[in-house]
């Protein structure tokens, strides 16, 4: 049975936790831009009631077009993730897609992700779940959430019980997602803490040719909406200069309007917190 609340290095996630927030940009570019953004995002979480895991991807494997930008590889995106480790004691996070990048990405990482793309792929599963790591499942965007409990017995098979599951949108036509917020009780009701990863459920697949679009409109609401259903924790991408990120740039929170996007999402979910104390002591 998986873990809830879960252990994620420092953290505990889930049932009467502080929320969690995983955020960072779409793809490590330098070590001086992650590190300034981890920074900026430390100082914006340093006085608030979150639990802050930076993630940043050192390779970007499901690209639309091969001319696409992936990131520095392994090796060098580690090392990069652990200056952020050492230099601002944050846990850190970031997705793999072969089996052989779990045990190094596991020796830097409190937390491995796995792309929903990837999410059935039981070695993959199986490699993360050997790393004694928490690992964090984004849900496949063509699977319903009750199918997420077979990778959530794949992982507890290869002995992981810290599991996240996340919710990042539903293939509706072509170059659409939609949200159906129904997932997330359904996800939660598997036995796991449930992740909104709100910056992902407002792409347009292919939506600008040889790249995804997206619209970063969208993201706040949904987030609110996942906020006040109930989450155990929210997922971000942030970068300073949206437009010229080469991966996910539509879909992602200028880092100079994140602070003021998370405390409005926080007294949200203190208005939340209040209403189900209200009701559990009726």
């Amino acid at each position: 049975m998986p873990n809830n609340p879960a252990t994620i290095g420092p953290y505990r996630c889930g049932e009467g936790q502080p929320l969690l927030l995983i955020a960072g940009p779409c793809v490590i570019e330098n070590a001086e831009l992650t590190l300034t953004i981890a920074e900026r995002l430390r100082q914006i979480t340093a006085d608030l009631p979150v639990q802050l895991v930076f993630k940043a991807s050192f390779d970007k494997a499901n690209r639309t077009s091969v001319e696409s930008y992936r990131g520095p590889g392994l090796d060098a995106g580690l090392r990069i993730l652990e200056q952020v480790k050492l230099q601002f004691a944050l846990p850190v996070t970031t997705d793999i897609h072969e089996s052989r990048q779990a045990a190094p990405a596991g020796e830097i990482c409190e937390l491995i992700q796995i792309p929903a793309f990837l999410a059935r792929q039981t070695d993959l599963l199986l490699a993360a779940a050997c790393t004694g790591r928490a690992v964090h499942v984004k849900k496949g965007q063509f699977l319903a959430p009750w199918d997420m409990q077979y990778v959530v017995d794949k992982l507890s098979a290869g002995g992981c019980n810290h599991i996240l599951l996340g919710e990042r949108g539903t293939f509706f036509g072509y170059g659409r997602l939609v949200n159906d917020m129904k997932a997330l009780p359904q996800l939660r009701a598997l036995g796991t803490p449930v992740v909104f990863d709100a910056t992902h459920s407002v792409q347009e697949p292919g939506g600008l040719g040889g790249a995804t679009g997206g619209n970063r409109a969208f993201v706040e609401p949904l987030a609110r909406a996942a906020v006040a259903i109930g989450v155990d924790g929210l997922f971000f991408e942030t970068h300073p200069d949206p437009a010229r990120s080469p991966s996910d740039g539509p879909n992602m929170i200028p880092l100079d309007e994140f602070a003021g996007m998370l405390n409005r999402l926080l007294r949200l979910r203190a208005v939340m917190d209040a209403f189900d104390a209200d009701r559990s002591n009726r």
